[in-house]
C-alpha cells in the first residue's frame, strides 16, 4: 500500500503571525510534522502545500517535496481542507507521480504528536480499510450539540429540533443523549479515491479517539504546549 503525507501551511494565520513556522522549541512549528513523517517506515513520501516561497524553501531544508506554490485562490481564510487535496491529487496525477492509496493529511499545528500515535493511526486504518474511507482523531466533549443554539435576529435558533425520536432535544436531560465527539485535527487518513470523488472523507469515517485536543490556534495555546513537551 502506497501511503503520501501532506502537510498544508498556508502563511496566512490571524491568532498567531505565520503561526506554521513559529519558534517551537528551538525549531520552527512546520520542522516537527515534516520530521515525524520522514521518520514514519509506513509513509512513502513528504509533501508540503504551501502559497509561501519561504515556507516552502524551508520546508525543502527538512526534507519535504514541494513540488509547486499554492495558487492563491486556494489560500484564502475560507479555503477547505478539500481544495488544498484536490489540487494535490490532481498535480500528482498530472505530473505522472504514482498515485498513492493513502493520504496522511498533517497539520503543522500539533507540533507534539509522536511516531507511535500515527504509526497506530494507519495501521488501524488499514486493518479497517475495506469499511472505511477515512480516519479522524477525535476528542470527547462535554457539551451535546442537540443541547446547543445559534442566535438569528435576536432569538435562540436550535440545531436539532429533532433528534432520532425526540421531540425538542434541548428541553430534555442530557442523559438521553450519546457521547458527544469533535474533530480534533491532528491526523487524518483517506483513501485517495474519496478526494477524486469530491469529498474530504466519504460517509464512512473510522473514529480514533484521543484522550485531549492539543491543537495551537493561539498564544495560549502555543505556551500551553510548549510547557507540556518540555515535561
Amino acid at each position: 500500500m502506497i501511503i503520501y503525507s501532506l502537510i498544508t501551511a498556508r502563511s496566512g494565520s490571524k491568532g498567531i503571525k505565520d503561526k506554521n513556522i513559529t519558534d517551537y522549541n528551538g525549531y520552527p512549528m512546520i520542522y516537527y510534522s515534516i520530521s515525524l513523517s520522514k521518520n514514519c517506515e509506513q509513509i512513502h513520501k513528504t509533501f508540503v502545500s504551501t502559497d509561501s516561497h519561504y515556507y516552502a524553501d524551508l520546508s525543502k531544508k527538512y526534507g519535504a517535496e514541494v513540488p509547486f506554490i499554492r495558487p492563491k485562490e486556494i489560500a484564502q481564510d475560507l479555503s477547505t481542507d478539500y481544495e488544498v487535496f484536490e489540487h494535490f491529487v490532481d498535480y500528482l496525477k498530472e505530473n505522472h507521480y504514482i498515485m498513492p492509496d493513502l493520504l496522511i493529511h498533517l497539520r503543522p499545528t500539533y507540533p507534539n504528536r509522536n511516531l507511535e500515535l500515527l504509526n497506530d493511526c494507519i495501521s488501524t486504518f488499514i486493518i479497517h480499510y475495506k469499511n472505511y474511507d477515512s480516519l479522524r482523531t477525535v476528542c470527547k466533549i462535554e457539551k451535546q450539540p442537540q443541547k446547543m443554539y445559534y442566535i438569528q435576529n435576536d432569538k435562540l435558533i436550535p440545531y436539532f429540533n429533532n433528534y432520532q425520536t425526540i421531540y425538542e432535544p434541548y428541553n430534555m436531560p442530557r442523559q438521553l443523549f450519546p457521547d458527544s465527539y469533535i474533530h480534533n485535527g491532528c491526523i487524518d487518513i483517506i483513501k485517495t479515491n474519496v478526494i477524486q470523488q469530491k469529498s474530504m472523507s466519504g460517509q464512512n469515517i473510522y473514529p480514533y479517539i484521543m484522550d485531549e485536543n492539543n491543537d495551537i490556534d493561539s498564544y495560549e495555546d502555543l505556551e500551553k504546549s510548549k510547557k507540556s513537551k518540555n515535561k
